[in-house]
């Protein structure tokens, strides 16, 4: 009688999947599939859920079978969840990773396709005689040439990677995947204590790295016994200093140093060959002492030392005029500075030379040991809609990705100088192991503040092997 019973349900199931309330026909059994309810597991390191709750309603709305769990972590512990995860195959669907780590995870992502599949049911009828029909639909995915146009050029650069896309077995097929998508970029700028500017009789915020250097002296106090009670800027080292390497990184740029060559490996530390006939020393290595300067006691703009505190604490306590950060440190600063007379400023740049600013943001991708890859890229690509990226960044307060938005936040006072860099942004690492990468950058900037200025290129080299041995990790 039991199994009389459970078979005689398992019939009325089916026949109310084909026919809804009505008579109509059912779908089909790839349909049927794609109608099977669906779990997302989502991972992040920035934003609460609440930043998402109305887009994810959305999206849900219109696919009932599918549930979405959003969860953030702490940036501490993130990278152990994922790998950790990945592992134990109990990692997310879709997961969130700086710019900087694609190459790093790259083994592990899913690139999104040029098509995923989604199911749709249609109601028909009224309430009393409602039936239903089935629709199971290839929608198209953001396709590279409306990637490159609809956003800056870094990003490219950053998310789309030449892989093999022959099957297992197969002479190698070499083509360009997109495999992540953001929905901010964000840009290093310069925050400026107004206050100390005012006082020192400086009356405009250099634009130029001339200029800013010229305005140091006349803000650095000292006590009797040549302690710096006040710092015009942190720079010169790195233990101390919030984002040195992205700071010396961005300094080499803009001095003319080539970062890599075309497939990829540091070239930092070399000669461009269009400049060997203009310079005796390297871009790279004028870049670097310009920056190790600041913190030099022989030199007139030597403003910090290793006696300072981080650079960003010492800006909330007004102990330093200028701090480089991203538009994330804004929260922080006026949180814990709510008077702090404040400026955000572009950052400077070499007088005659290309403007060029700095790239640090996150993006979307998929794991490659998702169950549901093709759901997971189409809820990317609903998420990183123009209109649904506004909607996002309204909520989360960070500079846009999509060009088309950038002229919207321009006279924004917090975000207008983050988003007026975005297009002149750039970044340069490409390998497997961004945390080696920085180490060896900063393992130079320290070690090079106590070496002669004769070993400095010697020591640049070893870093830029460093940095070459995790291309290939």
């Amino acid at each position: 009688m039991k199994k009389t019973f459970r078979l005689v349900i398992g019939f009325l199931v089916i026949g109310l999947l084909s026919s809804g309330a009505g008579c109509t026909k059912g779908p089909d059994a790839a349909t049927t599939a794609a109608l099977q309810p669906k779990t997302l597991e989502i991972w992040s390191v920035i934003d609460d859920n609440d930043v998402y709750t109305s887009l994810i309603a959305a999206y849900t709305a219109s696919h009932p079978q599918i549930t979405i769990h959003y969860k953030r972590f702490r940036l501490e512990e993130y990278e152990d969840a994922l790998l950790n995860g990945f592992a134990e195959d109990h990692g997310p669907d879709i997961f969130l990773i700086n710019n900087s780590w694609v190459g790093k995870y790259l083994s592990k992502i899913s690139p999104m396709p040029a098509y995923t599949q989604m199911a749709y049911r249609f109601a028909q009828g009224s309430s009393t005689n409602r039936s239903y029909t089935y629709e199971l639909r290839n929608e198209k995915s953001i396709t590279l040439k409306a990637l490159k146009d609809a956003y800056p050029d870094v990003v490219a650069s950053d998310v789309v990677r030449r892989l093999n896309t022959a099957a297992d077995g197969k002479p190698a097929v070499l083509e360009d995947e997109i495999v992540a998508l953001p929905m901010s970029v964000d840009t290093m700028a310069m925050y400026v204590n107004k206050d100390m500017l005012n006082a020192a009789g400086i009356p405009t915020i250099p634009d130029t790295w001339d200029k800013f250097q010229a305005t140091i002296p006349r803000l650095v106090k000292v006590d009797s016994d040549g302690k710096i009670l006040q710092a015009g800027t942190a720079m010169g080292l790195s233990a101390n200093v919030e984002r040195s390497t992205d700071l010396l990184s961005i300094l080499m740029m803009q001095n003319g140093a080539e970062m890599t060559s075309n497939d990829g490996y540091p070239t930092f530390a070399f000669m461009p060959s269009t400049l060997t006939q203009q310079r005796d020393q390297t871009p790279g290595l004028q870049a670097l002492q310009f920056y190790l300067d600041f913190a030099n006691p022989q030199k007139a703009i030597y403003t910090w030392n290793a006696d300072m505190p981080n650079s960003l604490d010492a800006f909330i306590q007004a102990r330093v005029s200028y701090f480089f950060g991203y538009s994330y440190h804004l929260a922080t600063i006026k949180a814990r500075a709510p008077k702090l007379n404040l400026a955000i400023a572009k950052l400077p740049q070499i007088d005659g030379n290309p403007v060029i600013n700095y790239a640090n943001y996150w993006v979307w991708t998929v794991a490659k040991k998702s169950e549901n890859p093709d759901v997971s890229w189409n809820f990317i690509n609903y998420l990183t809609q123009q209109d649904n990226e506004k909607q996002y960044l309204d909520l989360s307060k960070h500079p846009p990705a999509h060009k088309a938005l950038i002229d919207t936040y321009l006279e924004d006072e917090d975000l207008g100088v983050f988003a007026s860099q975005i297009l002149t942004s750039q970044s340069w690492y490409r390998g497997a192991d961004p945390g080696a990468m920085e180490s060896a950058l900063s393992t130079m900037i320290e070690s090079s503040g106590k070496a002669d200025p004769k070993d400095l290129g010697k020591i640049m080299l070893v870093a830029q092997d460093k940095v070459g041995q995790t291309m290939n990790k």
